[in-house]
């Protein structure tokens, strides 16, 4: 068929993808061309075309700053922390829905997890600190018993990678609940009647029905996480950072802000934000090239 014909064919469908198309192309790929100060000495009074060429003296001055590491080691484990405990939550909250036998039942939970989706990170962090702050909702039914003292959760290190696991997963888990419904919805009757006829029970079709059924959707949103693991939550994290002390919440978005627009080091926040792109793109060739390997799609062939 000839590209014109397409065209013609298809002009409703590219219409409607063209604002993304430019949005991604503006503000994500010809937005690249600014890594360019990375080797140079920024000045922003001289622009970037004057300012002085550089070469790797911005990596070094990098990779010499012990804070740098510091907030690498943060951003990783939390990303870790958030993979293994907000990612099954949705699967788990999408196989019991699944298993309800009223559909109005199902709809309301639905609507119910997936409206917190559409709140800001300033909301959400001032309804956790309103319910258990240390003048909150919580503290404040404990500590009218004269035994119990306040508990200040923002403001103890050891609490921030729970609370920003928790917060994540009250906001979020409806959007990966919907994900996983939609697919759970697509896995044939006839497995589940056949698996039952052998005599599995719930656990058994679970195991070699459901997730064997799902493990594309499975992969491909696991491939994006990984993609994302080095943005653990600029605006969430944020928000809670001087609560929290910026020696324990400074993960590599915080850094590179603190540094680029607080410190004026343009380009020393412009090599962490160039190196935490690279290791993003190779995390994502890394883990689709693993679904090659078990068998899947992936994100692209």
């Amino acid at each position: 068929m000839a590209i014109r014909t397409r065209l013609r064919r298809d002009k409703v469908l590219l219409l409607m993808m063209l604002p993304g198309v430019l949005y991604f192309g503006i503000f994500q790929y010809l937005a690249q061309l600014g890594n360019v100060i990375a080797f140079k000495d920024y000045v922003p009074f001289i622009g970037v075309k004057d300012s002085a060429w550089v070469g790797f003296q911005q990596f070094s001055t990098l990779f010499g700053d012990p804070d740098f590491w510091h907030a690498v080691l943060n951003t990783f484990e939390l990303a870790l922390v958030q993979l293994v405990f907000f990612f099954p939550v949705p699967l788990a909250l999408a196989m019991f829905l699944f298993g309800l036998t009223r559909n109005w039942v199902r709809k309301l939970v639905v609507s119910f997890v997936y409206l917190p989706h559409f709140i800001s990170w300033v909301v959400v962090v001032g309804l956790f600190v309103q319910v258990i702050g240390p003048s909150g909702l919580v503290n404040s039914m404990l500590t009218s018993d004269t035994h119990h003292v306040a508990i200040d959760v923002f403001r103890d290190p050891s609490w921030f990678k729970p609370m920003m696991v928790i917060e994540l997963v009250w906001k979020d888990c409806g959007w990966g609940t919907i994900i996983f419904l939609a697919a759970l919805y697509q896995v044939d009757d006839a497995l589940y009647e056949a698996a039952a006829l052998d005599g599995a029970g719930w656990a058994r079709r679970t195991w070699h029905v459901t997730l064997p059924s799902i493990r594309p959707v499975l992969v491909l949103l696991l491939i994006l996480r990984v993609g994302d693991i080095l943005s653990v939550g600029f605006d969430q994290v944020m928000q809670q950072r001087d609560t929290f002390t910026p020696r324990t919440a400074e993960v590599i978005d915080t850094y590179v802000y603190f540094h680029g627009v607080g410190s004026g080091q343009f380009s020393v926040a412009a090599v962490a934000g160039l190196l935490k792109g690279v290791v993003a793109m190779f995390l994502v060739i890394g883990a689709n090239k693993v679904a090659h390997k078990l068998g899947e799609q992936g994100v692209y062939q």
